[in-house]
């Protein structure tokens, strides 16, 4: 029987049952479509990773026997989308049967399962064989519960899959080593070394610059950071357990402009095509922890591995619980437009100008980054959900819809109302001075509330708070806050009010 087998972007995964058997009856198709790179705005990087990693699988398969169509950008048969390309080559290859991995954003698997009713072939879908969860167990797992907390989540994935445990108890005798970690990082602390991954994407980038693909953000092509096949992924893994893992909890949270990627692992990419799958992750790390006593301490362990098989595989379950409604909650009612300088970094708030600025310059920031200054700054400033999804989605190499929108609308902006967060992630000008280094040479004072050279996230802050008080004030980890704001002189409450009025009519100036 002659197959035609679908392998979309982020389904790079060689260890697929499909790739089992070579066989010259099955086609793999693989493609660069215009309905990819255009249902929002995507960084240069992030458009260009994925088609050097889709065109090195593609090869992959082929060096192994595969019969592969990789249909390039710029193929005068591309048609630009998903359905009419499949139409075109179903028909060419004159296939028996159309199969495909099940999809991981919403959008997809409703196209692909809309194309299976009408297919005028027998369609067939397949699990991607990635996940440590089917998309309905987590919703099993929460049924009839009102909260989704991910911590009883994840102590049940580390009992299913017997990660860091002795027997029944958790390795350490705790399953939590938070309050060892997140410290500020001085000028004292050792900076890991560079990573010696690159690759040379000039002509991929040549081709999205021929065929005027939209993008934004900057790309050194001769020198791609980014690991785009399975043997660069795995050296990326191996930098971060020598040299970042041995302190990566401790600072996970730590914000400086000394480095960009600081002890972060930097496979989040890598992760999310499939190059790497998570459960060999999380062993390769287990086994140096195992093989070198001390070297790796459990609480940089655990955070990294709560990290993977705790949050990354519960914000997918959060995805397919509650998807296609959890696009369009806005529990606050935000509606403000992302200020102009989210696309240029051009802002005085250092916080704000470096996040922003590497997150143009590699198309990554870290989650403190992203959800403590980003995402905190369109919270308080009260910035459209939709917007502050679209600009996640696209600037950030890693993001793909299931883990972004619930990351974004959800954990950073509390715009499903308290489905992942349990509180507003929220911080004025105080928190970034603690952990970070912005502040010493920001235009803006840290300590000042008012004035024209006070911290925007200072009365912000308050002013957020005000507004939404009928919403948060019963909310049981909010409720100092309240009491602090009204024992507050009027006076100064209604400086701070104004005060950020005012720097709300001026957030492109700021």
């Amino acid at each position: 029987m002659k197959k035609l087998r679908l392998i979309l972007g982020d389904q790079l995964n060689a260890a697929h049952s499909w790739y089992q058997e070579v066989n010259d009856q099955h086609v793999y198709l693989i493609m660069e479509l215009r309905q990819e790179t255009g249902y929002v705005l995507h960084h240069v990087q992030k458009v260009v990773g994925f088609f050097a990693a889709m065109e090195q699988f593609a090869e992959q398969l082929r060096l192994a026997g595969h019969q592969v169509r990789h249909v390039k950008l710029d193929a005068e048969e591309n048609r630009g989308d998903l359905i009419e390309q499949l139409e075109y080559w179903i028909k060419a290859y004159q296939v028996d049967q159309f199969e495909y991995q099940l999809p991981d954003e919403y959008r997809l698997d409703v196209q692909l399962k809309q194309f299976a009713l009408t297919a005028k072939v027998p369609v067939v879908a397949f699990d991607t064989e990635h996940f440590l969860t089917s998309r309905n167990e987590m919703g099993d797992f929460f049924a009839g519960k009102k909260q989704y907390l991910m911590e009883s989540f994840y102590r049940m994935m580390r009992k299913k899959w017997n990660v860091l445990m002795e027997g029944s108890d958790p390795v350490g005798g705790k399953w939590n080593f938070d309050h060892d970690n997140r410290q500020k990082m001085d000028a004292s602390v050792k900076l890991p070394p560079k990573s010696v991954v690159s690759s040379d994407v000039s002509e991929i980038y040549r081709r999205v610059r021929a065929c005027e693909i939209p993008t934004f953000g900057e790309i050194d092509a001769k020198e791609f950071l980014w690991p785009t096949n399975r043997e660069q992924a795995l050296k990326v893994l191996e930098e971060f357990i020598i040299f970042r893992l041995p302190q990566f909890g401790t600072y996970q949270d730590a914000m400086t402009d000394r480095d960009d990627f600081l002890f972060h692992s930097r496979i989040s990419f890598a992760l999310n095509v499939k190059l790497l799958h998570p459960l060999e992750v999380i062993n390769r790390c287990i086994e140096d922890f195992d093989k070198s006593p001390g070297r790796i301490t459990i609480n940089q362990l655990e955070g990294f591995v709560r990290q993977v098989l705790g949050w990354r595989e519960y914000m997918r379950g959060i995805y397919w619980m509650k998807m296609p409604e959890y696009a369009s909650l806005n529990f606050f009612e935000h509606e403000r437009e992302l200020p102009t300088w989210f696309w240029t970094g051009e802002t005085k708030m250092k916080c704000l100008q470096h996040s922003i600025g590497q997150s143009l310059k590699h198309a990554y920031a870290h989650h403190i980054q992203r959800l403590m200054v980003i995402g905190n700054f369109a919270l308080l400033a009260g910035i459209s959900p939709d917007d502050v999804d679209r600009w996640y989605l696209g600037i950030y190499i890693d993001a793909i819809e299931w883990v972004e929108i619930t990351n974004t609308r959800g954990m950073s902006q509390f715009a499903d109302g308290g489905i992942v967060g349990s509180k507003p992630y929220t911080s004025s000008g105080a928190y970034i001075k603690k952990m970070g280094t912005y502040c010493d040479s920001c235009y803006y004072d840290h300590k000042q509330k008012l004035g024209a050279k006070a911290c925007p996230f200072n009365s912000l802050y308050w002013h957020f708070h005000h507004r939404h008080r009928s919403k948060l004030e019963r909310n049981p980890r909010i409720g100092m806050m309240y009491k602090t704001w009204d024992r507050m002189q009027e006076s100064d409450k209604q400086a701070i009010l104004l005060q950020a009025d005012r720097q709300l009519q001026i957030l492109n100036d700021l």
